[in-house]
């Protein structure tokens, strides 16, 4: 399934605006889209509708251009910036005669070129599949014919029913081996928040420049170029900060405008780091003139996958393209830093990032419930001294069942200070 001919495709690119906001695409968003994914563009058909079409979602003279278009260029495939119905695929295959491929696949397909781990794959193929089960339809007739042969006359399953059956087997198959990463993520998240150590995930909108600063603060040299969806797979890294400590900084995908349900699914195990992150730094593109626009298309995101009450710390990136723009931090009314300017690239304003995160994580509170033996008194009234108790009660065992609140900074100086793991008393 990732397996693709060295050769770069030719393709016809098609763009219509409409008056709904709902249904209106970024023509230049789509070029990047389409050299992301190595494809040589050879034409583009524009045009204006009030809505899409029924039967080929663009009008019938659009289509005989289309399919003029076609034969002059000899393409292998026309790409449309809009969501197709299976059948309006279909139909527009079977008038032009060439491979038609809607915003959605071709995303699908970056995302294919891009996946590198073994879940990142395994996530790709089933948006992969997912997509193609709505498009298994009895269109072309050889799928609808009935199996023969000897031992298979007689009433048997159709050659469409067949490739149904084997896809939801294939995609059983692997939302169990997806489950099963989804654990150990899990496994990972519980010791690290056993350890106290913060989460610090990247998001923002594709090509915002997250890799870039992921590696200026990790030294990870984690793949960054200037093309959408540079990193698929999640990569996470461990920095030191002053007053907060260790802290585990995650560098994810990147969102896009109109994002495919069959992605956001498929990456459900990657996105839970973003989820159940204890600060997002949301990463702008600040010299782009949609920036408004793929905040807001971030910010909805984050609803579908319940991180909308995560904090959120704003990083506007690729202050370098200004001349009057210097790196800076922004506080709120509480004297908390609400977003900090920078440039990634340039190395500039990464101190002052640093020192907003070491500022916000600091104060991050701990909860735990410990179970104390009598033996660990002094560990009690230590937690008495640091006001952390919020609760105490007594076992049948006579153990002293203490719920604690501290801070972040707190918690990580009493872990040093014990001789033994602190952790062995945790029972949450």
């Amino acid at each position: 399934m990732f397996e693709r001919d060295e050769s770069p495709e030719s393709a016809i690119l098609v763009h219509i605006d409409f008056n709904s906001d709902h249904e209106r695409e970024d023509l230049a968003e789509l070029e990047l889209l389409v050299d992301s994914a190595g494809v040589m563009v050879r034409g583009l058909l524009t045009g204006t509708r009030a809505s899409p079409q029924a039967k080929f979602f663009i009008g019938t003279g659009k289509v005989d251009e289309l399919a003029a278009l076609v034969q002059l260029h000899d393409v292998d495939v026309v790409i449309f910036n809009h969501s197709l119905s299976a059948s309006q695929e279909r139909n527009l295959e079977r008038i032009i005669r060439c491979r038609v491929l809607n915003r959605t696949g071709l995303i699908l397909d970056i995302f294919a070129q891009r996946a590198r781990t073994h879940e990142g794959k395994l996530q790709v193929e089933l948006a992969q599949l997912r997509h193609l089960s709505t498009r298994l339809v009895g269109g072309y007739e050889e799928l609808g014919r009935q199996k023969g042969g000897i031992g298979l006359r007689g009433p048997g399953e159709m050659q469409l029913e067949t490739d149904r059956r084997l896809l939801r087997e294939r995609i059983k198959l692997i939302q169990k081996r997806l489950e099963k990463v989804s654990r150990q993520r899990e496994q990972g998240r519980r010791s690290r928040k056993r350890a106290a150590t913060p989460t610090v995930s990247l998001v923002g909108y594709t090509n915002a420049g997250k890799s870039t600063l992921f590696n200026r603060l990790t030294d990870a040299g984690v793949y960054a170029a200037d093309q959408l969806f540079a990193t698929l797979d999640p990569t996470l890294r461990k920095i030191e900060l002053p007053d907060a400590g260790a802290v585990v900084l995650a560098d994810t995908v990147g969102f896009i405008r109109h994002l495919p349900h069959d992605l956001i699914a498929a990456f459900k195990a990657t996105l839970q780091e973003t989820r159940d992150a204890d600060l997002l730094l949301h990463v702008v593109d600040c010299f782009d003139e949609q920036m408004n626009e793929n905040i807001d298309e971030v910010n909805s995101v984050l609803e579908q996958i319940d991180a909308q009450d995560v904090p959120v710390l704003m990083v506007f990136n690729k202050i370098d393209k200004f001349d009057d723009i210097p790196p800076r931090i922004e506080l709120n009314d509480e004297g908390q830093p609400r977003a900090v300017w920078l440039s990634a690239q340039q190395d500039l304003g990464i101190e002052g990032l640093l020192d907003a995160l070491n500022q916000l994580l600091a104060g991050v509170l701990v909860e735990h419930r410990l179970i104390l033996p009598p033996s660990e008194s002094k560990l009690r009234s230590r937690l008495y001294e640091l006001n952390g108790v919020v609760n105490e009660t007594f076992s049948e065992q006579g153990e002293f069942v203490v719920d604690i609140r501290l801070q972040q900074a707190d918690w990580r100086r009493l872990l040093k200070q014990e001789d033994e793991p602190l952790q062995r008393f945790i029972s949450d």
